[in-house]
């Protein structure tokens, strides 16, 4: 007897592995990029002694006089899990005796418009739950905090119980009845990893129920991971999730994730079979080349272009223009418009492609969740 087409697609379903897209709920990890698969700007980076995005996207670091550090995406995963790669901190100069103000946190930041569904602020708020597996050297408590718009906060310890061992761990946030989100895209929510922390921060009680913000009552409890250059950790399978338990790690085809990431930033490969876009002389003296993002940013973003000797180039007429620099001309959340006026020569009028032509060359559209919206 043939199956219905319902009954069909029951039968694929279930036959499918639960942390897949194609389970009941979809898209149900408020984290993006929580496998560390996707590391667009870079996949290491050294001498880090203060805050920015480094390596693996939409993950920020906070470091405020608290020793100096490298971080990687790293190959060293929980055997078993489906991970390919996790984000590894690693103390290069120590800081064994933290000041009052110092502290290392590795956050993720999430637009408020993304997160209406937790009804915060209200009697019905959802609980959140967040699971990650994690490895140190550094054995002890440490801290994980949600931080919103509102300036109200809640904080879970965890223990690293044996070192040089990955350990899943699971913590439970109730919900929120006051300080409902924003519906905008700006900062809702902060997902914090306390790594060290001074005085200022652990001198109270640590806030486990949500609170209207108190710096001493965030960290209590925390180690110093700033201690040695022997110190390192490891974090991978991040999940934030509304409810009151962990369900498998959610993985994305990486298609879907380096779009999710891309919303925020975009790095363009930097080889010359990569187009930039199609140029044309406006006048013999400059040409103008749109830019165009594979998806639409979070808003307009910011553009850095790298600038040398021959870094960029545009075919003509089966000749080679090459220039040293492009120019951001104006631009919105689906590209950018890019000239040169001072180094080209050609024909008003013709067109080409316009590409790299070094390996340094690069662009980059940044619309990360920065403080000041």
């Amino acid at each position: 007897m043939a199956l219905s087409k319902v009954d069909l697609a029951n039968q694929v379903e279930n036959q499918l592995p639960q942390n897949l897209v194609a389970n009941n709920l979809p898209f149900r990890n408020i984290i993006i990029n929580g496998d560390m698969s996707i590391a667009q700007r870079a996949t290491s980076a050294t001498g880090l002694t203060g805050s920015g995005y480094n390596t693996c996207d939409r993950w920020r670091s906070q470091i405020s006089s608290a020793g100096t550090w490298s971080q990687s995406q790293s190959t060293e995963v929980p055997s078993g899990q489906g991970f390919a790669t996790s984000y590894k901190w690693d103390c290069t100069t120590a800081d064994a005796s933290l000041s009052a103000g110092d502290n290392i946190i590795f956050q993720q930041r999430v637009e408020a418009q993304f997160l209406q569904y937790l009804k915060k602020g209200t009697s019905n708020a959802e609980s959140l739950t967040l699971s990650f597996w994690v490895r140190s050297n550094k054995t002890g408590t440490y801290i994980a905090n949600l931080y919103d718009e509102n300036n109200r906060n809640i904080s879970k310890a965890y223990t690293i119980s044996a070192a040089d061992t990955w350990e899943k761990k699971t913590l439970t946030f109730a919900g929120d009845t006051s300080g409902a989100f924003g519906n905008d895209n700006a900062i809702g929510l902060y997902v914090q990893f306390f790594l060290a922390a001074g005085s200022n921060y652990t001198s109270g009680t640590l806030a486990t129920s949500w609170e209207s913000y108190t710096a001493a009552n965030q960290a209590v409890g925390q180690v110093n991971l700033a201690d040695s250059t022997s110190n390192e950790w490891f974090i991978t399978g991040v999940q934030l999730e509304a409810g009151t338990s962990a369900s498998d790690f959610e993985f994305l085809p990486v298609d879907v994730n380096l779009g999710r990431c891309q919303r925020y930033f975009y790095m363009h490969a930097n080889t010359n079979a990569d187009e930039i876009g199609i140029g044309g002389y406006y006048s013999s003296s400059q040409i103008f080349c749109d830019f165009q993002f594979p998806v639409s940013m979070r808003t307009t973003p910011s553009v850095y272009i790298t600038t040398g000797t021959n870094y960029f180039r545009i075919f003509r007429n089966g000749a080679i223009d090459s220039f040293n620099s492009l120019t951001f001309g104006a631009g919105n959340v689906n590209m950018f418009s890019l000239y040169n006026n001072t180094e080209v020569s050609g024909t008003a009028g013709h067109a080409g492609f316009v590409r790299p032509e070094n390996s340094s060359a690069v662009i980059g559209a940044d619309a990360e969740l920065w403080l000041t919206q």
